[in-house]
């Protein structure tokens, strides 16, 4: 029950952001094409028709608000609006498809997703209605904006998942790399570098931590020092790719990959001036801001431009085709106390009785093992609540970082996941190899990883080229605000 179930946790962490009610339109339809184009022009000021529905000027003048707010450094307003509503009709076309390929969030999973929401803000229902309202907006046009979210995020990863492909051969090769770095003492063999002026490629690997453009100041900040907290991690002696897969276990939002052996121009160029003067094996001196959020990047190698030169995989084959044993992870010998979600119990009156517990243990006038064996509503309980060794993503990823935050005996405060309230104690922490069934699990998750980028990008693309979108006034604010 206690393994890793990762059914819709992108939204988990949603953040109350202010936002602005957006009019509702109605299209007019006339068989005259010119008197068509009229009405639209004249209905609140549309900015583009995407499809069968549009994007309005006010739209996005409400995106652009909330992209000042944050302080973000921002290009020329005509630039901005441009971007702004590129996005906009993104999220438009994804919205219309979802709905077509029948994709559907029932108000009985909407109302947890804002329970969750609620929760993690340390708020009540009523106290998050409150919050809603004090940002000039309203409740349902909350739930309203959170139901289009979690659509989009649903359509999204079922559709771009389905493209990403993954052989035997990749694994095989990715874990003999990995094997090659410990067999050098975690370092890559480096590239032969380019000559002063010669062309040369750059291979750059990055952990991105997403901070979305209409997210608060707090978000924004959230993102910010979790982001500045794995580049300081960065700089230990540590995997950097194997970093970023824990980061992401931890919190699935967060992306890592290897971008390959790319020339400067094929960069993008923040990334490019950030790593303009970094060499091979080091880490970029500073996070990365851009607009979709914050970037740790590391230069694996550089290389002169060799036309025919081999891919990595490739050559970390030849080096080493022996059996992988050198995956190196953390395990966490644990046990707990779980209240299960059940009619009755309410959240303040299973936090309570937990902590009860905890004080009970932190006084040593009672010992963990045997209260978990007495109130635990858990299989583990006749074992005192023991939940043997456990790697990293072998636990849902509320309890996986409550316990990883425990010293070697601590017991934590009550944490709440999808199974109900735990009470958390570690034992004792270990340096293992993964078996060969978990290395190939670890190798096929971090090239997933890798590959998902590229091909959200792809998938971005083939929506926006195969979808209707008519600009008709992007350029003026809303005439009218609502």
């Amino acid at each position: 029950m206690m393994r890793r179930n990762r059914i819709n946790q992108a939204l988990a962490t949603m953040i109350l952001v202010g936002v602005a009610l957006l009019s509702q339109f109605a299209l007019a339809q006339d068989s005259s094409k010119t008197s068509a184009d009229s009405k639209i022009r004249n209905i609140d000021g549309v900015a583009a028709v995407v499809n069968t529905g549009y994007v309005t000027r006010k739209e996005i003048d409400d995106r652009i608000a909330a992209l000042q707010k944050q302080g973000s450094k921002l290009p020329d307003s005509a630039n901005l609006r441009k971007t702004v509503l590129e996005r906009l009709i993104i999220e438009k076309i994804q919205l219309q498809n979802a709905t077509q390929e029948g994709v559907v969030v029932t108000n009985k999973e909407l109302d947890k997703i804002i329970g969750d929401v609620a929760a993690k803000n340390k708020l009540t229902l009523a106290e998050l209605k409150v919050k809603i309202a004090a940002t000039g907006s309203t409740y349902e046009r909350y739930r309203e904006m959170l139901l289009e979210e979690v659509i989009i995020s649903r359509y999204r990863e079922r559709e771009v998942e389905g493209k990403i492909k993954i052989s035997d051969a990749e694994v095989d090769n990715f874990i003999a790399d990995r094997n090659r770095m410990a067999a050098g003492g975690g370092r890559q063999t480096r590239s032969t570098p380019a000559a002063k002026g010669e062309p040369e490629e750059i291979d750059v690997a990055q952990i991105f931590i997403p901070a979305d453009a209409n997210a608060g100041a707090g978000a924004q900040a959230e993102a910010k020092k979790k982001a500045e907290s794995l580049l300081r991690e960065a700089r230990g002696d540590v995997d950097f790719l194997q970093l970023g897969a824990m980061a992401a276990k931890d919190n699935p939002k967060i992306k890592f990959q290897e971008l390959g052996y790319r020339p400067p121009d094929r960069l993008p160029q923040l990334f490019y001036e950030a790593v303009r003067n970094t060499g091979s094996g080091q880490l970029a001196n500073a996070v990365v801001k851009s607009p979709a959020g914050y970037h740790v990047l590391k230069v694996l190698d550089r290389r002169a431009l060799v036309s025919g030169a081999p891919e990595p995989q490739q050559a970390a084959s030849q080096e080493n085709a022996s059996t992988p044993q050198n995956i190196m992870v953390t395990q966490t010998l644990s046990r707990h106390i779980l209240l299960r979600n059940r009619a009755g119990l309410t959240d303040q009156d299973a936090e309570r009785r937990l902590a009860g517990y905890r004080d009970q243990v932190r006084a040593k006038t009672a010992d963990f093992g045997d209260l978990a064996k007495k109130h635990s509503e858990d299989g583990s309980a006749a074992n005192g609540g023991n939940l043997g060794w456990m790697g990293p993503g072998d636990l849902v990823p509320e309890f996986d970082q409550a316990m990883n935050r425990l010293q070697i005996g601590e017991v934590s405060n009550p944490v709440k996941t999808e199974f109900g309230w735990h009470l958390i104690q570690v034992l004792e922490r270990r340096e293992a190899q993964l078996t060969l069934e978990k290395q190939r699990q670890f190798a096929r998750a971090a090239i997933r990883e890798r590959k998902f980028e590229q091909a959200y990008q792809d998938w971005l693309r083939e929506l926006r080229d195969t979808a209707t979108v008519k600009i008709i006034n992007a350029d003026d604010p809303a005439a009218s605000p609502r």
